[in-house]
């Protein structure tokens, strides 16, 4: 699974060294514009997402996408899951993401 920034990343160093397809064109302009951190800044937050023991790779990489800066943009990450995060769980996510803003 990749970060935007990863995305980003890769179809940069593609571009350099061929052309783009069309849709390749458009994955780099939509990470371009909502990719929030380097590549090498994202891996390193999930990295430090990943040892909180609740999230998993995937949740991981949707929050270094999405950057969350509020308790409420956790909660809607974690809607579609079954375990309903605890306060003190959002708020270790919160403290990690703020190192990286």
């Amino acid at each position: 699974m990749a970060t935007l920034a990863e995305v980003k990343e890769v179809l940069l160093k593609r571009q350099e060294a061929q052309e783009l397809t069309a849709e390749q064109k458009l994955a780099l302009e939509h990470s371009q514009k909502f990719s929030r951190l380097e590549a090498k800044k994202a891996r390193k937050l999930i990295r430090e997402l990943g040892e909180l023991e609740f999230l998993t790779q995937q949740n991981a990489v949707k929050i270094a996408d999405i950057m969350p800066t509020h308790a409420d943009d956790v909660r809607v990450i974690f809607a579609k899951e079954r375990a309903n995060l605890e306060k003190k769980d959002v708020e270790k996510i919160l403290s990690v993401v703020e190192k990286y803003l």
